[in-house]
């Protein structure tokens, strides 16, 4: 909001520019340089004079003008300070309004997210977090941004591993293992398989032909097959519960069996696929990629037909403008292959497929392994991290009334906060013992600096003007409070910057930001005046910074606990 402010203030003084001045403004480093800053570099070649005379000469008139800001040249900058008892009260009354914070920027556009994606019959692991909660951000994010967002659940329900897992479960399972804990169960039989299997190659034959007997129908492999969606699904929804997430579809890979066909027989029809030592690829030497495999060699379906079955679907029948798939960054190339298939075959809307890759999850250092049975539940992070938020409270507020749902919505709240607060192609070392602390930067913190607020609010709630509407910036002339409203200001950019980049981690460190700010704001200033005019004007800040604060935490996935 404050770079847009100062370019229409800038720019009646510099019409000869014939740039969007707002494409130049940037922040200044540091708060006594000002609250925005033109660098005139990049003005000077096209307006063929020195940067320095074009901050000097600019500053001088919009000093004549006034207005409440002050500008200055400095080198080849143009500062400019914004008079905190004029504009304070203004802003605010511009971040009050319900607008602000829900534009419209992608109003009529539909965009489909494909996250999760756990695989059916193994566990829900800590490595399954990432696609989870960044493509559950990502979503909020666009829907409050004026998308309609589909969120669907593609689950790895269909692959060769389902043949091994019925082979391993037709040599050493049975029923009553498997129906007291599904998963555990299933992930001893995998395991148990790719030990067996380096011992007696053979096993992995029996793997394929139990899987091509499911591909084919059969009674029994179906009914293995069932018994383990069934009872993974009702694992997987547990945790989704726990986390607050919801899907519009829940779609496997097997839904898209019947789809493969059709996507197979275009191929053909378009001259696309060619023989390659028995299986049929499409070739894409042209796009600087390897061959994309589309039948094996004995005429089985492999993964990225289905893919292409899954976007076309999407496109036609969802309706989709925008396909993201939040998949790990190890899948980069496959993607960028389906994608160029999709171009090949003459989906134009390929350009609007997009793969959000992430980094590798570790857990204290370690890298998990399904196969090697190195998985660490989500849940029982969950559980761990909801016990240490427990034994907080009753640290610090045992006569807490609702100590359980309060720890439970500050250690799930830890564990989604302490992945988003990072760029997503990073890898991750998860440690709990940071992610669950109420100092620093963690989740925990900022649900802290929530209820803080919340307590304020509370104390002086007679006070607190509903619009914003006739208050006196006088009271929020202040350093901390001058910071604590610009920071407000800047909800919208973090928004806009967050969905350039498909990138939460945007709006997490904003959040960071306002937290400390407010609560240097909080620690500087006595909120509950003794003068009613201050005492509105002060909490007319406490209470818009609350509201952001919960609307950024909830865009993230976290709740907001008003007691802690």
């Amino acid at each position: 909001m404050l770079l847009q402010l100062a370019a229409e203030r800038i720019a009646p003084h510099l019409p000869e520019a014939g740039v969007e001045i707002a494409e130049w403004l940037e922040y200044p480093p540091k708060p006594e340089m000002g609250d925005v800053s033109l660098p005139c570099f990049v003005l000077a070649k096209r307006l063929k004079r020195s940067p320095q005379s074009i901050a000097a000469e600019t500053a001088g008139k919009l000093n004549e003008a006034d207005g409440g800001i002050r500008a200055e040249a400095a080198g080849g900058y143009l500062n400019l300070r914004f008079e905190p008892s004029v504009w304070s009260a203004r802003l605010l009354r511009r971040i009050a309004d319900d607008k602000f914070g829900q534009p419209d920027w992608g109003k009529g556009r539909t965009v489909v997210i494909d996250m999760s994606s756990p695989n059916i019959a193994k566990p829900f692991g800590v490595g399954h977090l990432r696609s989870t909660v960044i493509g559950n951000a990502l979503g909020n994010l666009y829907r409050a941004a004026g998308y309609r967002v589909i969120r669907v659940n593609h689950l790895g329900d269909w692959g060769t591993q389902f043949g091994k897992l019925i082979a391993a479960y037709k040599r050493w399972g049975n029923d009553e293992a498997l129906a007291a804990e599904p998963i555990r169960e299933s992930l001893r039989l995998y395991v148990k398989f790719h030990d067996e299997s380096e011992r007696s190659p053979k096993l992995a034959d029996e793997g394929r032909e139990w899987f091509r007997r499911l591909e084919a129908g059969d009674d029994e492999a179906r009914r293995l097959w069932d018994t383990f969606v069934r009872a993974s699904m009702k694992e997987f929804d547990r945790v989704y519960e726990r986390l607050g997430i919801r899907f519009d579809h829940v779609l496997g890979e097997s839904f898209y069996n019947d789809k493969i066909g059709a996507v197979v027989e275009r191929l053909a029809e378009q001259s696309l696929l060619e023989e390659s030592d028995g299986a049929q690829v499409v070739r894409l030497a042209e796009e600087g990629l390897p061959p994309c495999l589309i039948l094996k060699s004995d005429g089985a379906t492999i993964y990225p037909a289905r893919d292409l079955a899954t976007a076309i679907y999407r496109k036609e029948t969802m309706g989709a403008d925008m396909l993201l798939y939040v998949v790990g960054a190890e899948q980069t190339l496959h993607f960028k292959q389906v994608f160029a298939v999709l171009a090949r075959m003459g989906c134009t809307w390929s350009e609007a497929c997009r793969h959000v890759p992430f980094g590798l999850m570790r857990m204290n250092g370690k890298k998990m392994s399904t196969r090697r049975g190195q998985v660490v539940f989500l849940e029982e992070v969950l559980d761990e991290a909801v016990a240490r938020a427990e034994r907080m409270i009753a640290d610090k507020n045992p006569e807490l009334p609702n100590r359980k749902e309060v720890a439970e919505v500050i250690g799930v709240g830890a564990v989604v906060f302490g992945d988003l607060k990072h760029r997503r192609m990073l890898e991750i070392d998860f440690n709990l013992d940071e992610a669950i602390s109420f100092d620093g930067e963690t989740g925990p913190y900022l649900q802290y600096t929530f209820a803080r607020a919340s307590s304020l609010l509370r104390k002086g709630r007679d006070d607190v003007p509903d619009r914003a509407d006739n208050i006196d910036g006088v009271h929020l002339s202040s350093p901390e409070a001058w910071m604590c409203v610009k920071m407000l200001c800047g909800y919208e950019e973090a928004l806009a910057e967050a969905l350039r980049d498909d990138e939460p981690s945007v709006m997490a460190r904003y959040l960071l930001d306002l937290a400390k700010a407010f609560n240097r704001f909080y620690h500087a200033e006595r909120i509950v005046a003794d003068s009613r005019s201050e005492r509105r004007a002060k909490l007319t800040l406490v209470s818009l910074a609350a509201r952001k604060l919960q609307s950024g935490m909830a865009l993230l996935g976290l709740r907001t606990p008003e007691r802690m």
